[in-house]
């Protein structure tokens, strides 16, 4: 039998109780170590709240039910639980828009997904969580603009968190930027044994737990990223789209190959898609089935942006020559990172598109990027260098649709990268054709420093890169009908916490005209 609502029974008791039952388990109270230990008894939202995958008409809510982050279960015991939700037009809920119950249990890692619909196109909206007696924290969300609306949209978008490599200080900047999306490009979290990141860094922060294999050890490293206040703060601020790249599941694993040999790794490959989805705010067809997952998708801001995600990790071939990739191999036109049918679902949205921008939000490097002071070149087989054919195809293929102002968002690297797309990789003077953003990350490699050999080297030697720094952070892009505004945020250091953000550079991108022009 359903237990009794977590809200109040009456409107008007909604109206004079809920926002200050509401105040008491906000965001707020899990910014500081003195406020958490002060949380009530028995708190089951430790874990915070998030949306994603915004529509005109609606948006998925998730949560996560969690007594305590480090425990088996998140130290949940119950069989099955009732979850109320609500989505209102303000902060205080008077104004209710939707609302309703639904139910997890451990077959669903205690996550709620909800998918919303009937809400007004172009809207700001507020929602929050009931459970077990408690509230939770509030979170912002959006739903996109009508269809053939020209609405401006600003985003914010990241890669590359791991827990033992520093504090994740950029996400709540990220957050303090109100983006009406996020984009997070992949390596959400870190797989390998606890340590083995810390000992590079001298990072305070551990994982303190082997590598997981199952789908309880990935979701102990999804709960000790989500009790983290910071990153909180960016998931209560914006909708996310999210996509996957190698350490949800193992470093450089390649279609069905891991990157080194061990049994069973479908099994293991389909636990990390499990908790992946159990963790992200993803609607229904993105449920796993084994060890397969639909993680492609195509999502409209208007006519203004069209986001088109990509899965580079589940369907390519298997990297060859490593760092120094063979040449005879890697262009060989048969070889593919997104395997057949995504390249052509992205062709066949690159045909129909009529949005003013056509953003490839995707997860490694796009452009070309000699990475050897040689002759030979060198390049990084795990990156698009790995499969030029492909990308060649996919370049010829946007030009063809005349695609109005393609722009590619990547991460990986752990380095800021600003480039120009030329139409012909090989030829610098060719004409540009596109634009490549690179987010470095959030906290991947430490401090990072101001002035890096590595990036001097490529800026040297690829003269279509016009900028590049060695510092964690992420970008903004503000997409208008007429321009693109991009800015790389950065954060000076990541070992200690609550490092101020700044911009390292700007760039604008006017429409119609390919071409990064400093701002």
């Amino acid at each position: 039998m359903p237990g009794p609502p977590s809200f109040p029974v009456t409107r008007r008791a909604v109206l004079l109780g809920g926002a200050a039952a509401l105040a008491a388990t906000s965001v707020g109270t899990l910014a500081t170590p003195a406020a958490r230990a002060a949380a009530p008894r028995g708190e089951v939202f430790t874990l915070g709240v998030a949306s994603g995958d915004p529509t005109p008409d609606g948006v998925v809510l998730w949560t996560r039910l969690a007594r305590d982050p480090h425990a088996t279960n998140g130290g949940m015991a119950e069989s099955a639980i009732d979850v109320d939700w609500q989505v209102a037009d303000d902060e205080r809920f008077t104004r209710v828009r939707a609302a309703g119950r639904t139910r997890t249990g451990p077959q669903d890692g205690y996550a709620v997904h909800v998918e919303v619909g009937g809400l007004p196109a172009g809207g700001t909206f507020f929602y929050r969580f009931g459970a077990l007696g408690r509230l939770s924290p509030t979170g912002t969300t959006r739903t996109a603009p009508p269809p053939t609306a020209l609405t401006p949209v600003s985003i914010a978008f990241a890669s590359c968190a791991n827990y033992e490599h520093g504090y994740f200080t950029a996400y709540r900047h990220l957050a303090q930027e109100q983006p009406d999306l996020v984009l997070f490009l992949g390596d959400y979290l870190y797989e390998e044994a606890s340590g083995t990141y810390r000992a590079k860094s001298g990072n305070p922060r551990s994982y303190g737990d082997p590598e997981p294999r199952t789908v309880e050890g990935y979701r102990r490293r999804y709960a000790l990223h989500h009790a983290d206040p910071d990153l909180q703060a960016a998931h209560a601020a914006a909708p996310w789209v999210s996509v996957f790249d190698d350490h949800e599941v193992q470093n450089n694993w390649a279609g069905d190959h891991p990157e080194t040999p061990q049994p069973d790794f479908l099994g293991r490959r389909a636990a990390a898609f499990r908790a992946w989805y159990e963790n992200v705010p993803v609607r229904l067809p993105q449920r796993p089935r084994g060890s397969t997952i639909q993680c492609f998708r195509r999502l409209a801001w208007g006519a203004t942006a069209t986001f088109h995600m990509l899965d580079t990790r589940q369907y390519r071939d298997v990297q060859v020559g490593g760092r120094a990739a063979a040449a005879a191999k890697r262009n060989d036109p048969r070889r593919t990172i997104t395997g057949a049918a995504q390249e052509q679902w992205l062709v066949d949205g690159f045909r129909r598109s009529r949005a003013r921008w056509d953003v490839l939000g995707q997860q490694v490097f796009f452009s070309q990027l000699d990475l050897a002071p040689g002759p030979p070149r060198g390049f990084n087989g795990d990156a698009w260098d790995g499969y030029p054919a492909e990308r060649n195809r996919i370049v010829a293929s946007w030009q063809q649709a005349r695609v109005r102002n393609p722009v590619v968002l990547s991460g990986d690297v752990h380095l800021h990268y600003v480039a120009d797309i030329h139409a012909d990789h090989d030829d610098p003077t060719s004409p540009v054709v596109g634009t490549e953003l690179v987010s470095s990350s959030i906290t991947s490699e430490g401090d990072g420093s101001e002035h890096s050999a590595e990036v001097a080297g490529a800026l040297a030697r690829n003269p279509h890169l016009r900028y590049g720094i060695a510092r964690r952070g992420y970008h903004t892009a503000r997409f208008t009908p007429d321009r693109m505004d991009a800015a790389v945020r950065v954060v000076d250091r990541v070992s200690r916490p609550d490092a101020p953000v700044r911009t390292a550079a700007a760039f604008t991108v006017a429409d119609r005209s390919p071409g990064l022009q400093k701002a």
